[in-house]
């Protein structure tokens, strides 16, 4: 479900810490019937085992092979356009207490970087010619009272031909990606170890 970007800012996450000059993008929540606050990590896992790009629906894997394929030809994702080129990782700008936890494991998908990851939040990113972006996803008690999942993207575009990007995808991102994505991170949840349906 999609939610207004409040839910994200009112919210004291971490993540705020690193991100002052980047805007938030969209807000979305997954629902994770019987999740307790200490399933965030079961729900990361079922994300990586169940919930990847590769599997997601064929509109969504088309989509993202047209942009994959669209960058290459332009050259977005040349790696002097990315992280440690263009930009630097945000995990530069980590206080010591969280640059001194673990990253979060590398999993999340071919493009995102791990920043970050404690019991509540995981913070990925990726850099390219069009934007810079943070996919944050936070473990939050919902008005049913279990716990869920929440996905924050904030992004910093290049300029106007970076602003002029994000306009043009939003479309695709709101009305094919994530609903799509929705599904699938939910149905990884159900479906994982053990749980009860």
């Amino acid at each position: 479900m999609r939610l207004a970007k409040s839910a994200h800012v009112a919210h004291p996450w971490r993540v705020h810490e690193i991100t002052r000059d980047f805007a938030v993008e969209d807000v979305w929540s997954f629902r994770t019937p019987g999740a307790g606050p200490d399933d965030f990590p079961a729900m990361l896992a079922a994300i990586g085992s169940h919930g990847r790009i590769d599997q997601q629906s064929r509109p969504v894997r088309v989509l993202f092979s047209l942009r994959w394929k669209l960058g290459a030809l332009l050259g977005w994702d040349k790696p002097s356009a990315g992280l440690g080129g263009r930009v630097a990782s945000l995990r530069e700008r980590l206080p010591d207490d969280l640059r001194d936890a673990s990253p979060a494991p590398d999993g999340g998908g071919p493009v995102l970087t791990a920043v970050y990851q404690t019991p509540a939040e995981s913070v990925r990113e990726l850099a390219n010619k069009t934007v810079h972006t943070v996919m944050h996803l936070g473990w939050v008690r919902g008005a049913d009272g279990d716990h869920e999942l929440r996905m924050a993207v904030l992004v910093k575009p290049n300029g106007r031909f970076g602003r002029l990007y994000m306009a043009g995808i939003a479309p695709f991102r709101h009305l094919v990606v994530y609903p799509a994505l929705t599904r699938q991170w939910e149905r990884a949840w159900r479906d994982r170890e053990g749980i009860s349906r």
